[in-house]
């Protein structure tokens, strides 16, 4: 699974690689995104498709009673994304998330207990969009509108299977050519087992993860 992004580009860069307004009162700035923190990273949402905003990590359904679900709704698998109620409800609305890395963690044995820390980029470091799905959540005891997202899954392609080989999942990173057709409500399992050419460079050997 998928907890750990990266995201260096100004916001000039990314309204013009995404083709959106840009916003001068927007602030992007991070590095990276730890998804257990419940980081506000930049989106595009479905709701609104020349605009990009700053949406809450860790999807919060409307019918939650509270933000603890959070901590289970980082990643959603697209393969049962109409089975699980935190998400079947947010199937159609959709959102790109902004990026241009993410980091997982090789098992070295069996236990875990060594690991290998990978940035995995496009081979020129470009942004890029996870396919991701966001919900609206008002906060009964002060009123406040949060937005949310959860990265969507899918089965490892051959690179990934190698870095994340225990699970053996990886975030769905979409083209610039089908970009639009996430955000315009294809049918999400078109999705799936999607396969980018992907660069994979060592960081660092870590015992655990931070």
């Amino acid at each position: 699974m998928c907890y750990h992004t990266t995201q260096k580009k100004s916001k000039e860069e990314l309204a013009e690689r995404f083709k959106v307004d840009l916003n001068d009162e927007l602030d992007i700035s991070g590095d990276l995104f730890n998804g257990f923190t419940f980081p506000k990273t930049p989106v595009i949402s479905s709701k609104n498709k020349t605009k990009m905003e700053l949406f809450q990590w860790g999807l919060i359904p409307n019918w939650s009673k509270e933000k603890s679900i959070q901590q289970y709704t980082l990643n959603a698998k697209i393969e049962t994304l109409d089975e699980k109620p935190s998400f079947k409800n947010c199937i159609q609305q959709r959102c790109l998330i902004l990026a241009d890395g993410f980091m997982e963690w090789q098992w070295l044995d069996k236990k875990g207990k060594a690991k290998q820390q990978f940035h995995i980029s496009l081979p020129n470091h470009d942004a890029f969009a996870f396919a991701g799905i966001w919900s609206e959540w008002v906060d009964n005891k002060t009123g406040e509108i949060i937005q949310t997202y959860s990265m969507v899954t899918t089965e490892a392609n051959k690179l990934m299977s190698e870095i994340h080989n225990t699970k053996k999942r990886m975030p769905i990173i979409l083209t610039p050519q089908n970009e639009q057709d996430w955000l315009n409500g294809k049918n999400y399992k078109d999705f799936a087992n999607c396969d980018l050419d992907l660069k994979a460079v060592k960081i660092n050997e870590i015992l655990t993860l931070f």
